[in-house]
Order: structure tokens, then sequence, then C-alpha cells
């Protein structure tokens, strides 16, 4: 009987890190590339939108407390992840550090949750770009000659509804996948630009907020009474339980540093240079997000910031209305650099998991000129269109989350058992303090998750049980790993393009 726990040995990881040819994916990105990969993917939606959502619904100016919590659970995961990114260069992510280490099914389970996290919440930033590009037109009076988000009449199953496409996120994420099957130097290329300009706007609203903070010191003290407002007596609504609640909000804005160990085998280096883009982006961001969140809180009353644009309107409090168009110009480029990462990683774990047999083979076909896993891509980017012109998702935020969450809780308890069964392994990078780095992490994704909204949770239960269905019925029969075990492929197989 397959065993359904079977682990992937390392040394398959290696041969796969160590393959090259015109099937194999192009090392291409150096450390600084990885670093604004890792920004690309952390700095969007959650800086320009829900910083100021949790703030007014759920934690008032304690929305810097929220941030650090969860900061704190991204950098021990961070770590852990550095760990087994260093050990195993291969692209994956947690899905091949389930591999590894918990096995087949684990392993399954954390590449289908991760479906959430990126082509799920690419979709979810294509909808909030395109409501970025519709402020822009707004500030410069132009009026379209046709309407962005037409409704469609339709009828299903005999009940009439409409259904609204959403032109501008379609073309986004069009433009995003051509990119990527192009090239992932060219992707990088186009992220480093993004990342520039989204960082340099967000550093100029610091500057506008911290000038105004240093001026009206008062303003910014009676903003900030009381700091953690009283709870309303129902939990998530202010006090302690409303930081946590926030936290599990803000956790969205931490998603994509992840990303970077997607990148792998398209890495130079990646002993060396994914530990430090894993860390050295998370860093960048906890900084950014704490400092950007205390003075918008400072300059405008935590209850006013429950829009759209919350940065904007803190642009606006601080007389500088000019700002808004700059506001906008970074979100459109923070965005569309977040589309591209999420679709980059979710095309990278697919493709590995095609590789060891759990998807169809042609999830894995490199294009011989482009060194891109070209098919799969389309593919993705299809889906992620679709979901983005058609659907008005209204808790993906947390149900992505929850996909999120589970992937790093099983990174952590990874790096543990790793470090008990094969403590001899190199590490080019150790995980410090284990094993109480990896139970922090551990201990507060799961605090998150209890912490996130009932339908999110039902939703993404239903989900796993969707992949389970999957996994039983077709990859269970296609996995290299259970093969080797039936005798009926060698205990290492190799791809052909793997002796090349």
């Amino acid at each position: 009987m397959a065993k359904l726990f079977a682990i992937k040995p390392l040394s398959a990881c290696h041969e796969e890190a160590a393959a090259e040819g015109e099937h194999t994916l192009k090392r291409s990105l150096g450390p600084i590339n990885l670093v604004t990969l890792g920004i690309g993917a952390i700095i969007g939606a959650g800086i320009f939108v829900l910083t100021g959502t949790a703030a007014a619904q759920f934690a008032g100016p304690a929305i810097v407390l929220s941030y650090v919590i969860a900061g704190c659970g991204c950098v021990f995961a961070g770590l852990c992840y550095a760990e087994f990114a260093a050990m195993i260069p291969i692209a994956g992510s947690a899905y091949t550090y389930g591999y590894t280490t918990l096995g087949e099914l684990v392993a399954w389970i954390i590449g289908w949750a991760l479906c959430l996290e990126y082509a799920f919440g690419a979709a979810t930033v294509a909808v909030g770009w395109s409501g970025y590009v519709s402020s822009m037109f707004g500030f410069f009076g132009v009026h379209l000659p046709f309407n962005a988000t037409p409704s469609i009449a339709l009828t299903l199953f005999g009940h009439p509804f409409a259904a609204k496409v959403d032109i501008f996120a379609l073309c986004a994420i069009i433009v995003v996948t051509a990119v990527l099957v192009v090239g992932v130097r060219e992707s990088a290329n186009f992220n480093s630009a993004a990342v520039m300009v989204k960082v340099s706007v967000v550093l100029i609203f610091v500057g506008l907020a911290a000038t105004f903070a240093f001026t009206h010191w008062h303003h910014m003290m009676a903003n900030w009474h009381p700091f953690i407002p009283k709870n309303r007596g129902a939990f998530g609504e202010y006090g302690w339980s409303g930081i946590m609640r926030g936290a599990t909000v803000v956790f969205f804005a931490y998603i994509g540093f992840d990303a970077v160990s997607t990148a792998a085998q398209e890495a130079r280096n990646p002993q060396k240079d994914l530990p430090f883009g894993i860390l050295g982006s998370l860093i960048i961001c906890t900084i950014l997000y704490i400092i950007v969140s205390g003075l918008l809180t400072g300059i405008v009353p935590f209850a006013q910031l429950n829009t759209p644009a919350p940065v904007a309107d803190g642009a606006v409090a601080v007389g500088a209305a000019w700002g808004v168009f700059l506001i906008d110009l970074g979100a459109i480029a923070g965005l569309a650099s977040v589309m591209l990462v999420m679709i980059l990683g979710q095309t990278r774990v697919l493709y590995t998991m095609a590789h060891d047999g759990l998807l169809p083979k042609w999830v894995s076909e490199i294009h011989p000129r482009f060194r891109t896993p070209w098919l799969i891509t389309i593919a993705v980017g299809v889906l992620v269109a679709f979901l983005a012109a058609f659907f008005n998702i209204n808790f993906l935020g947390e149900l992505v989350s929850l996909g999120t969450l589970l992937a790093f809780t099983i990174v952590c308890l990874g790096v543990m058992v790793m470090r008990r069964r094969q403590p001899d392994v190199p590490r080019p990078f150790r995980t410090p303090w284990v094993p109480f780095v990896p139970i922090a992490g551990m201990i507060i994704a799961t605090a998150l998750m209890v912490s996130a909204d009932t339908p999110a949770k039902v939703g993404f239960f239903s989900w796993l049980i969707i992949g389970l269905f999957i996994y039983f019925g077709y990859s269970l029969r296609h996995s290299k790993v259970q093969r080797a075990a039936r005798g009926v492929i060698s205990a290492t197989p190799r791809e052909p393009s793997a002796t090349r």
C-alpha cells in the first residue's frame, strides 16, 4: 500500500537544483533582485488599504501593535524559511520543505493551500489595482468613453443575475502574464522598477507625515488617545482582541516574502542569496509598515480611516493634496509588482509539484527559448484574470491569510523535525534559537488563524477538502515517490532533462 507520508529524499532535491539544460529554469537572479522580489510582493494592498481598514474597525491606533505581532510571526517563519531555502535550493517553497520533512500528503496540502495565497491573492490585488487606476483617471478629470466595469446579465439554473467585468483588472493580469512568459530576468527588472516607485512614494508620505507630526505634536497625541480603545463587548471590537483581529487582517500585507523561496532555481547563488532576500525584504517592509501605521493614525482620527485610500486621505490631512496623485501612482506600481510576484510564485510551486508527479506533466513544460514554465504561466494567468474580471470576493483577504498561515506553521514544524531526523545535513544558513524560534512562529500563526472570521475558516476548510479529492483521485497514483515505493520506477528518479 502506498505511503501517504512518504518523504522526498534530499538527494533528489539537490539533483534537481543542479540540473542544467534547455528544459530547466534559468539562473539569473542576484541578491538585490531577490530583495526587490520580496518587497515587490509585500508592499501593496496592505500598506495602501488595509492599514486604515484594520485601524478603524478593529485596533484603533494600536494597529501599530497588530503590525508588530504579525511582523514577529513572519520573522520567526522567515528564519525557518531561510534555513530550508539555503538547504534545499529548488523551486517550490513551503511545499518542497514539507515534502522532505513531513511527507507527501502534508506537502500536497501545503501546495494546495498556497494556491489561495498566490493565485487568489493575485486576483484580489488586481481588483484593487483597477480601483487605483480609476482613481488616477478621476484625479486628472478624465472621463472614459466606456464603462470599465460593465455588468452582464446572465442566467444560471433559471435564475438571472448580473456579473461585473473588471476590464482594467483583466488587462493587468494579461500584461503581467506576458511579462512572466518572456523571462524571469525581464520580470525581475520590471519588478525592480515598480519597487523603486512605490518605496519612493511611501518614503515621501513618511516625510510629509513626520514633518506634520513634528509641528503638530499635540494633534498627534490627541488622535493616539486612547492608544488601545476599550473593547465594546465582542471579540475583535477594539481592546486586545481587536489588536489580534487586526493582526490577522494586516497579515495579508506581509504575504509575499515567502515568494522569494519559490525562485530558488532561478537564483545564481541560492545558498547565500535566498536567506538575504527573505530576511532583507521582510525587515525593510516591517519597519515601513510600523512607521506608516503610526503616522497615519496620528494625523487622521482612526475612526475616519475606513476608506478605500486611507494613505491618500492622510496626504490630504497634512495639506498635500498633490500627494494623492503620487500615492495613486505608488499604489498602481506597488500592486502591479505584487501581481507579478504572486503569479510567479504560483507557477513555480505548481511546476515543482508537476515535476514530482502530483500534477500532469505539461505543467512542468519549459519553453525552449525563454526557459520559463510557459504553459502553466498562461493557465494561471487565465484563471487569475477570470477571477479578477468577474468575481468580487469579499472575505478573500482572510481566506488567503489562512492558507499562508498554515504553510508557515508547517515550515516551522519542519525545521524541528529536520534537526532531529538529519542533524548532520549541511546547513548554509541555520535558524537561530531552535526550538524557540519555530515554536514561537507556530504559536503566533495558530493564534492568528483562530482570530479569523468564521466564513473564512469554512471557505478555507472547504478548499482543503477539494484538494484532498484531487490528491486521492490523481496525485497518489502518479506520484514519483509513490511509484518508486511500488517499484514502478527507480527510488531516486531523474527527469531526462536533468541528465543533459
